[in-house]
């Protein structure tokens, strides 16, 4: 299916059917367990990577929304990842003992009433893989926004997934989101010089993070420069290149040429990831 081109700064709503995801990760593990009582009511051991979600997420625009639905008194050991995404939690209470929370219906009537009252909502991303999110699709798309799905490849619904712009199965986004092995920069002649212009591994990651969200976003594997610090900025907003010893995100670049190639491109200098037989 087509994807409409969204305004220029546009803002992404992310909504999670929290449960939903982690369900299908323990399915995939040992298929029915957490169905049963004794499995599905205590404390959740924490499978999923929230952080490979909202950077996807944000590679569409600034996340205005972070809102994610769940009975979440059996999901405390997520709480750091979730507070350092900024994650807002809405808690769901199932009406049974054996009965479904309800949180895919709260998040479609969340989603319809949010695109309606903010137009600066460009990109709707949801997470889940339920038939259910079907309708809330076409209202989506008939006001023009633009959808994104997320959900685990055996749990996913066929036709829900045919139903976005776009869908993302989280196995392969989270398979992309591993770090690639480490390429060793050359070795300066002089030691104590290098060790004070070699880069830390946080502005490492960030920008090999970003380029390659950049990358998979364009389907190229060169990206343009002036798009890779915002996107790095949205990745970590506290992220301070003067901390980092660096007068410009051009120096930052220039130091990491053991993670970049950098190219003239039509109108700006491009870049893309090393592999990691390439040499600096």
């Amino acid at each position: 299916m087509s994807r409409p081109n969204s305004e220029d700064g546009a803002s992404v709503a992310l909504y999670w059917d929290f449960e939903n995801l982690h369900a299908g990760l323990c399915e995939e593990r040992d298929p029915g367990a957490y169905g049963r009582p004794d499995n599905r009511f205590k404390p959740q051991e924490p499978l999923v990577d929230v952080q490979a979600v909202v950077d996807l997420a944000s590679s569409f625009g600034p996340i205005a929304i972070n809102r994610a639905y769940c009975n979440w008194q059996w999901f405390a050991r997520y709480r750091d990842q979730l507070l350092q995404n900024a994650v807002e939690l809405i808690q769901m209470f199932p009406p049974g003992g054996g009965a479904k929370n309800g949180a895919d219906i709260k998040l479609c009537l969340d989603v319809t009433e949010d695109i309606g009252r903010f137009p600066h909502i460009g990109t709707v991303v949801i997470v889940g893989g339920d038939s259910d999110f079907m309708p809330v699709a076409q209202k989506i798309k008939a006001v023009g926004r633009t959808l994104v799905g997320i959900g685990t490849r055996p749990a996913t619904n066929r036709h829900w997934a045919r139903s976005c712009h776009e869908f993302r199965y989280y196995e392969n986004l989270v398979e992309a989101a591993q770090p690639a092995a480490p390429v060793v920069p050359p070795a300066a002649a002089d030691g104590a010089a290098a060790s004070l212009s070699t880069p830390g591994p946080a502005c490492a990651d960030l920008l090999r993070r970003a380029v390659r969200l950049l990358a998979d976003k364009k389907g190229d594997t060169w990206v343009d420069k002036a798009e890779v610090w915002p996107m790095v900025k949205r990745l970590d907003p506290t992220f301070d290149l003067r901390e980092q010893g660096y007068g410009s995100f051009a120096a930052m670049v220039k130091a990491l040429d053991g993670v970049v190639e950098v190219r003239e491109g039509p109108s700006d200098q491009q870049l893309r990831l090393r592999t990691a037989d390439e040499p600096g």
